[in-house]
């Protein structure tokens, strides 16, 4: 506990002190500047990714795994992530470890702006094998009734925006590791897909978080709806942000498949479409804008660090063809 209070308390907001060591937390909506705020809240893991950080000792940005699969969807609703906890479970207690996963964790909210203001560390011998351990992460923001991303203004021939992924972000692992297992590979070789880097090192690249990007792409307007891309790839998650009428043609050939996916493709031997659905393929966050804001809206977030992408245009969904209309695929992605 006092390892981490210092983390925490680097976390502070408007609205938030973020110390730690009660029974609960507090947070002021009125001093945070919200006038007739709706909550959002959500919730997540890091997944089957823990197992790599496990293997080889290496814990400190899967606490900004955590934080970013909870705060990235979040802002999908149009909400600004206020706060966050987390819960810690592990079998025997390494300080050393847990202050590393906590520090992450607290990097984690910096970046989104949010509070890290509580969470529980469960030391339960029994439950869990040797050095293994657990992560849950929740997060609250806030939105202003008026403001909620609902995805209804989406139409066709709006236009597709995709921010560039960091790598695999924090899905498909359980894939990940069996290619691992069934090729023979070392975590602590090199990896196949990024010569003179560790296999596991480079496999738990942290996942980007987008919270300011996407907050400044909102506040400036034009932005229809936003689709985190986690479990479910491309296919499944952008069309949950667009109306049932519509379908979402993506242009493959927009932007380079990165290697770690190329690798993971072949190796796996995945076909395109189940490639596209199971990872996020290079592109971890995508804005449905209105065609006339699209490029000066690229050039905001580009100015917000972002790697920004033009892959397709919403279209009218027809009575018998897929929602995801994968195109280019076929050429440029392993087959």
């Amino acid at each position: 506990m006092e390892a981490i209070k210092p983390l925490a308390a680097a976390t502070a907001r408007p609205g938030a002190g973020a110390r730690l060591g009660g029974f609960g937390a507090l947070f002021d909506l009125k001093a945070a500047g919200y006038r007739d705020p709706l909550l959002v809240a959500t919730t997540d893991g890091v997944g089957t990714k823990l197992k790599i950080a496990i293997a080889v000792g290496h814990h400190d940005g899967i606490g900004i795994d955590l934080v970013a699969m909870c705060v990235n969807d979040l802002v999908v609703e149009g909400a600004e992530p206020l706060f966050f906890l987390d819960y810690y479970a592990t079998g025997a207690l390494s300080v050393e470890a847990g202050r590393a996963i906590i520090a992450g964790i607290a990097e984690g909210c910096r970046i989104a702006g949010c509070a890290l203001i509580g969470g529980e560390t469960a030391e339960m011998p029994g439950m869990y094998a040797a050095g293994d351990y657990d992560l849950a992460g929740f997060a609250v923001g806030a939105v202003e009734r008026d403001q909620v991303l609902a995805g209804t203004a989406a139409q066709a021939g709006d236009v597709i925006l995709g921010l560039a992924s960091s790598g695999l972000h924090s899905n498909g692992f359980s894939l990940v590791r069996r290619v691992v297992h069934d090729l023979g590979l070392d975590y602590a070789g090199e990896a196949p897909f990024a010569p003179g880097e560790g296999l596991g090192v480079s496999l738990l690249t942290p996942t980007r978080i987008y919270v300011r990007s996407c907050l400044a792409a909102l506040a400036a307007g034009g932005v229809r709806a936003l689709a985190h891309i986690t479990g479910g790839g491309l296919i499944d998650n952008i069309p949950r942000t667009v109306p049932d009428s519509l379908a979402v043609e993506i242009d493959a050939c927009a932007w380079s498949l990165p290697a770690v996916f190329r690798w993971l493709a072949e190796a796996a031997g995945l076909p395109a479409a189940e490639l596209a659905r199971t990872f996020n393929c290079g592109i971890g966050m995508v804005l449905t804008v209105a065609p006339e804001r699209a490029e000066e809206l690229a050039t905001l977030l580009r100015a917000h660090g972002e790697t920004v992408y033009t892959i397709g245009r919403l279209v009218a969904a027809g009575a018998d063809q897929p929602r995801v209309l994968l195109q280019g695929a076929a050429r440029t992605w392993p087959s």
